[in-house]
């Protein structure tokens, strides 16, 4: 299927744009991604069933989003809306990672180098938000799955160092991955064009023009994406004033 401005949605997993009245139809039972969340649900269960109730809680919290995300007509909003798929990256980014790092064994990430996960989990996001790396993620299902797991490991390696590495050089990283990610939100909200061109059209159903959608965007990017990195410096800020100056070296 080819949308006015002539993209090809014909290999897009969500399938083609969703229009008014069908969006409640458009729930996703892909085999392979149900089978896929059943062995994780199943994984999970096994690895975390002797854990502390955090772990157990937080893995079965990021597991429900998932389905969420994946199952739901959010899947096909996200090939209509460039602001729904970053709505959707933002919950993947700054919902799912977090809950799946507090999941893993407590030890992991107490040495953790936070540079590299922070270099890696904000090129992965540029990257995937350039205009033709995004609509390449629309041609085949090899492509949107890499830009989903990349974009999950990247935060969750990211999140794991934020909670549990040293104070002060988390909430640093916090701080900075909060920067970038509000420079590429404002960046999208300025822009004076349209630049997603797998979007050029598919919004129009819904009154809403592609720059208008691509603002919204933005915005989402700008302010409810940090908000999670904002509060995790304030806790940071304060483990390192009650912990001490040595702890913050």
């Amino acid at each position: 299927m080819n949308n006015a401005s002539g993209f090809s949605f014909d290999m897009s997993y969500c399938g083609p744009p969703v229009v008014p009245g069908e969006i409640w139809s458009r729930w996703n039972f892909e085999p392979f991604l149900l089978v896929g969340l059943l062995v994780l649900a199943g994984l999970g269960y096994l690895s975390l069933r002797t854990s502390e109730r955090l772990q157990q809680v937080s893995f079965g919290a990021a597991w429900t989003i998932s389905v969420v995300l994946f199952v739901s007509p959010l899947c096909a909003l996200t090939v209509s809306f460039f602001a729904a798929r970053v709505g959707h990256h933002v919950a993947l980014t700054m919902v799912v990672a977090p809950l799946l790092a507090l999941a893993l064994p407590t030890l992991w990430g107490r040495q953790l180098r936070l540079m590299p996960a922070l270099v890696i989990s904000t090129a992965a996001f540029w990257l995937w938000h350039s205009p033709d790396l995004y609509a390449a993620s629309f041609a085949h299902p090899a492509l949107y799955w890499l830009m989903q797991f990349s974009l999950l490991a990247s935060f969750t390696w990211l999140w794991l160092g934020l909670m549990r590495g040293m104070p002060t050089a988390a909430g640093i990283a916090a701080l900075s991955s909060a920067i970038q990610m509000g420079l590429l939100g404002a960046l999208l909200v300025f822009a004076p064009a349209a630049l997603y061109l797998p979007h050029f059209s598919t919004t129009l159903a819904f009154g809403m023009s592609p720059l208008d959608d691509q603002q919204l965007a933005g915005l989402i990017m700008w302010v409810p994406a940090n908000l999670p990195l904002l509060a995790l410096v304030l806790w940071r800020l304060m483990d390192a004033l009650r912990q001490g100056p040595e702890t913050t070296k």
